[in-house]
This record gives C-alpha cells, sequence and structure tokens, in this order.
C-alpha cells in the first residue's frame, strides 16, 4: 500500500553488477517508506514511492546525476547518501524537502542503517570514538568546525555573530533583531545584576559577553577552546572598552575554577560528549554560589531515541562537529540530579525559532557563495554545508531535534525570575 508506482526497478542493464544490484535492494526497501511520498529520476526512469493517503504533504524529487549513488546508500547508509550529494552524484530542485522527507521516516532511516555493511559501522564507530571529547581532542574537534574562519561565518551570522538559535520577539523580526532579544532574554532570566559576577562556557565571538556587560552591568568571565573565536572576543572586548568587565580565557571548562553569581553555556553541551556530564554538570554547580543560577541552552534529542543516538554516527558527527552528541531533557536531568544539588526552575522550546534562524542562515549563505569561493571553499565544501543547513532546518522542523533553555538554581536562590 506505500508504493504509488516504481516503474523500471529492475532497469539497470546499463550499470555494473553492483551498482545494478545495490538500486535494485535499495529500490525494493523504499517500497516500504511509510511517511510522505518520493520521486527518484534517473534519465528516462522515475521511480515513485510512499503513501499516497499520506497526511504529511512532504513530496521530495531525487534525480540520480551518477548511478553509483546507489551503492554509496546500500554499503553508506544516510551518510553514504550525503556524501553522494556532497561529490555531485545526485541533486534536487528542493533540499529540504528531502530532509524533511528523511526526517519523518527516521525509523525506517534508521532501520536501513542498521542494515549497513558490519565493517561499514565498525568505521563510523571508530572514527567516533577516536574524536571523543578528552581534553586534547575537544579542542582538535572546536577548531575543526569553529576556526574555519571568521570572515566564512561572517557571510551569514547577525552582526554580534552569534551561531546558536535567534529568538524572534514577533513574526516581522529579522534576524539581527532576533538574535539580540536572545541574548535579552538569557540574561532577564539569569536575573542579571550589576554586582553579579558571570560565567560564561561557550564563548563564540563575544557576543553575549559584550551584551551582558553592557546592557546589565556584570562583570563576565567567558572561556572558549576556539583559537579563533578567542582573538576575535579578545579584540571585540578592547574595543568596546570592557577590559576591565570582560576576562576573555583560553581553557577548558574542566579546568576552571572559582565562585559565580550566574553561569551560563549556550549551545556548548552538544561539544561535551554524553559520557562526560557528570563531569561537565558537577563543574557547572561547583562553580556557582548558593545562590546562583545557571541557563543552559541545548540542542536536544527526543527521549525516545537517546540510547539509539549513542550507539550510531549521522553526518553531523562525521562531517560537521567531530565528537559531537545531542543530549535528551531525561538525559540533562538525569545527570544533574545524580550529580549535582541544582533545581530546574523553568524551560523553554525554541525549535521553531532555531529552524526560521537556519533559514535565514542558508538564504545568506547561498547569496554569499562567490565570496565563500574567494574564501578557498570548493564546491565539495559548499554542497557539504547546504546538506547541514538543510539537515538541521528539517529536523527543526519535523521535530525530530529540538532547542531548549532550561533554567537551573542552587539551593538558596529565592528571587523571582522573569519571563
Amino acid at each position: 500500500m506505500n508504493a504509488i508506482n516504481s516503474t523500471a526497478i529492475n532497469s539497470s542493464e546499463n550499470l555494473g553488477w553492483l551498482d545494478s544490484f545495490a538500486k535494485t535492494q535499495l529500490l525494493k526497501r523504499l517500497l516500504q517508506m511509510p511517511r510522505g511520498t518520493l520521486l527518484i529520476e534517473e534519465g528516462d526512469e522515475l521511480h515513485r514511492f510512499g503513501d499516497p493517503e499520506d497526511t504529511s504533504g512532504i513530496k521530495a524529487k531525487i534525480v540520480i546525476e551518477d548511478a553509483s549513488t546507489y551503492r554509496d546508500i546500500a554499503f553508506g547508509g544516510s551518510i553514504g547518501g550525503a556524501e553522494a550529494y556532497m561529490h555531485g552524484k545526485w541533486s534536487t530542485p528542493n533540499l529540504l524537502d528531502v530532509v524533511r522527507l528523511m526526517s519523518i521516516n527516521i525509523d525506517f532511516l534508521n532501520a536501513m542503517d542498521d542494515d549497513k555493511p558490519l565493517m561499514q559501522r565498525i568505521a563510523d564507530k571508530l572514527f567516533h570514538w577516536l574524536n571523543r571529547n578528552t581534553e586534547k581532542q575537544a579542542r582538535n574537534n572546536i577548531s575543526s568546525h569553529y576556526d574555519l574562519s571568521n570572515e566564512f561565518f561572517a557571510l551569514f551570522l547577525d552582526p554580534e555573530m552569534m551561531y546558536s538559535s535567534a529568538i524572534f520577539p514577533h513574526a516581522q523580526a529579522n534576524l539581527d533583531e532576533a538574535a539580540l532579544h536572545k541574548l535579552d532574554v538569557i540574561c532577564r532570566k539569569l536575573d542579571l545584576q550589576p554586582s553579579d559576577h558571570l560565567l560564561e562556557i561557550g564563548t563564540g565571538w563575544g557576543g553575549l559577553a559584550i551584551y551582558a556587560a553592557k546592557k546589565f552591568g556584570c562583570r563576565v568571565t567567558t572561556t572558549t577552546i576556539s583559537r579563533e573565536q578567542y582573538e576575535t572576543a579578545c579584540r571585540r572586548v578592547r574595543e568596546e572598552g570592557l577590559d576591565g568587565r570582560v576576562t576573555v580565557m583560553l581553557e577548558d571548562y574542566r579546568n576552571l575554577s572559582g565562585r559565580f553569581d550566574k553561569l551560563v553555556s549556550i549551545e556548548m553541551i552538544e561539544a561535551v560528549g554524553h559520557e562526560y556530564y557528570k563531569q561537565y554538570f558537577s563543574g557547572c554547580a561547583s562553580l556557582l554560589k548558593d545562590d546562583g543560577l545557571m541557563l543552559l541552552q541545548a540542542i536536544t534529542i527526543p527521549d525516545q531515541r537517546f540510547e539509539y543516538a549513542q550507539k550510531s554516527v549521522d553526518f553531523i558527527q562525521r562531517y560537521i562537529f567531530p565528537g559531537g552528541s545531542l543530549p535528551s531533557h531525561e538525559a540533562i536531568l538525569t545527570s544533574v540530579k545524580a550529580h549535582t544539588d541544582l533545581l530546574m526552575v523553568g524551560m523553554q522550546e525554541i525549535g521553531e525559532d532555531y529552524a526560521k534562524t537556519l533559514e535565514i542562515w542558508r538564504e545568506r549563505f547561498i547569496a554569499q557563495l562567490d565570496r565563500v569561493r574567494d574564501l578557498g571553499f570548493d564546491d565539495y565544501f559548499i554542497r557539504m554545508w547546504n546538506y547541514y543547513l538543510c539537515y538541521c532546518q528539517g529536523g527543526f522542523e519535523e521535530r525530530i531535534i529540538g532547542t531548549s533553555q532550561i533554567l537551573f538554581a542552587k539551593p538558596e536562590w529565592r528571587r523571582t525570575v522573569q519571563a
């Protein structure tokens, strides 16, 4: 009942035996795709898959430019499919639709990944294990992404260089307004006072530290392990005349000391790794005063999918954020409960805002392709980043990932938190 139709499923006479076998097996497997509709075009052949009665409304089209795509997917699963796209072996009039279709069929896609050859699955896991976030490797992992170049990120980020979800105050707000609004929301949730000393774990390019010091008058200590971000943040602090109020450190969170009134960490926990949650959260709690507050902004995976995700490797971990790992709400709260005296006192879901943020980032990225190439990045890199931005936007739109701001309080905290 899931196949609208699938024509020429055995029309593989012009392929090598391996590609022909891979094509036949993949097309047969796609007959079981439960949701949405997919059109695969290869020369004069058209293959349609999906449920005509499906209510998702998601229809995607893939154009096969190189028949080795089938082999890439058969042996590499979803990562192999992404690699084929990066190499220009398949194209699509709407990559976001393809990713959204993958997202609503996530269990089906995971089952296909589970059928990858054993050696490929072992290779994927070995790659991820070698990139686990020990103190030394964490620096390498962060550098591989965030040190691409400041000029590159400036092509599509807002002027504050916020590489995290914005929060749109109203439907007509642009990205620049939404990025500043997010900073204001965070500072107000933390009830920042001029007398406070704020610790930020994960500096980025210094946007929050500067905003908090300028708008709320507090002292800020902020740390990063990205050399490029550190140098840029230091320069921006100097230019703003905030040397005496903002301290930028090039240090791993595991080596921090002192006691702070407030603590904030924006989309940094994804680079911690689940095996280090105990060390991360216990460290955060120990750095807070007895009446302190901590705000965590985290990209999350549904609780029901967390265990599976720990045993698998996806495109993001392989090509974008080596060593990365998304937490679930349960994983966060379980670790906080077991290893700290922190109590959750607030949570806000902003996944829809992230989808819109990513949409704007990708529009800006595509509009700046000539400048991207001028920076030395080739078409392979461009396709990889286009896939990455679509991959994330589609995930947020279909809610297979989310983003939460979670507020934690130490036992002696009593002040009222502003919404």
